[in-house]
């Protein structure tokens, strides 16, 4: 439980398509209030800038009044401000930074600037405790698919490797689409993939041999398979079997995700294993992510799949952290970095 003597945070997370506002004490949660556009972008097959940001305004202050009622609290309780200042959409965290800034001018309050992956981090600390350092942790999620060493949290995050070209999230929506299943694609491929043979397709596993680096990811290469299987299919008249297909895909992406995230353990003598990010929600990542740490004496934490998606949580948590650290706050010019580096915890 949370001592009275810790700071109440207030955390905004604003990066893509949800509007996430969090409130933390200590590494206790006390509300995680959520609006999400995402209706609104599945027409279109992806997140469209400028509606998440509309939509970001429109949702932000109801959001910080119901997190704030959740959690039994009135905004004057509040002793810092936390916010997504980067990576993400420019438009999107520019609505989440300004919002943050009003605020903790209004009150008064430190504000803190923080990293989207950091955060992905830190909430794990919500669910499991404070975070084994050394860690490594694997974020996959729609825009990223990163490996990090963090040594300290509060103060130094390394990367070790991350996507060259498409997220592991964003392959499930483009593997989704040729398959005909709803956007967001993780979702729905998860659960056809229930019914399927992950056996039943031998789908390439991106940068795996000897001469590829050992903990970047490629997900492109396997994204484009599926399509062109899928399309010799149709060609020659045959039934496309799509939880055959699901099954298979997503077996190949956790396959590459888990070796290479027990692979950056054992190379750097770390046994905690954090999965964060949205993918970390996927059933059979989850599972392989167990069955690979419990064969290689690993420890994994994996937050709840709710924790595991874009949210305010999140951000309060890593805020929560930095205060506790005695990290100075931001400047009051922060702004919004789309490119913000993992190294940067917070700015």
């Amino acid at each position: 439980m949370a001592e009275r003597g810790e700071a109440l945070v207030l955390g905004f997370e604003t990066s893509c398509d949800e509007t996430g506002v969090g409130l933390v004490r200590g590494h206790t949660l006390l509300a995680d209030a959520l609006a999400t556009s995402m209706a609104e972008h599945e027409r279109f097959g992806g997140v469209v800038p400028e509606i998440a940001s509309r939509a970001h305004l429109e949702a932000m202050v109801p959001t910080v009044h119901r997190a704030l009622a959740d959690a039994g609290a009135t905004i004057d309780d509040v002793d810092a401000i936390a916010v997504t200042s980067g990576p993400g959409l420019t438009g999107a965290l520019l609505v989440g930074v300004a919002a943050a800034k009003a605020y903790a001018l209004a009150l008064s309050k430190p504000l803190y600037g923080v990293n989207h992956l950091a955060a992905h981090v830190a909430v794990d600390e919500l669910q499991h405790g404070p975070l084994a350092e050394p860690s490594i942790a694997l974020l996959v999620s729609g825009g990223h698919s990163s490996l990090l060493l963090v040594p300290d949290l509060a103060q130094e995050v390394q990367s070790l490797g991350r996507t060259v070209d498409d997220a592991a999230g964003e392959a499930f929506d483009k593997v989704a689409r040729v398959l005909g299943l709803p956007f967001p694609g993780g979702p729905p491929i998860d659960r056809a993939a229930q019914e399927g043979d992950p056996t039943a397709i031998g789908f390439p596993r991106g940068l795996t041999g000897p001469r590829d680096a050992p903990y970047d990811f490629s997900f492109s290469g396997l994204k484009t398979a599926v399509a062109r299987w899928i399309e010799a299919r149709q060609r020659a008249g045959e039934e496309v079997p799509v939880a055959d297909v699901a099954a298979s895909f997503q077996e190949a992406v956790a396959d590459v995700l888990t070796a290479k995230a027990v692979r950056a353990c054992r190379d750097h003598g770390v046994d905690h294993l954090v999965l964060g990010g949205g993918v970390a929600a996927n059933s059979r990542l989850r599972a392989l992510a167990e069955e690979r740490c419990a064969a290689a004496g690993i420890v994994l934490r994996v937050p709840s799949p709710r924790l595991c998606t874009d949210n305010g949580a999140m951000v309060a948590a890593l805020g929560s952290r930095l205060v506790a650290a005695g990290v100075a706050p931001s400047s009051p010019d922060l702004g919004a970095d789309s490119s913000l580096p993992i190294e940067t915890v917070s700015r």
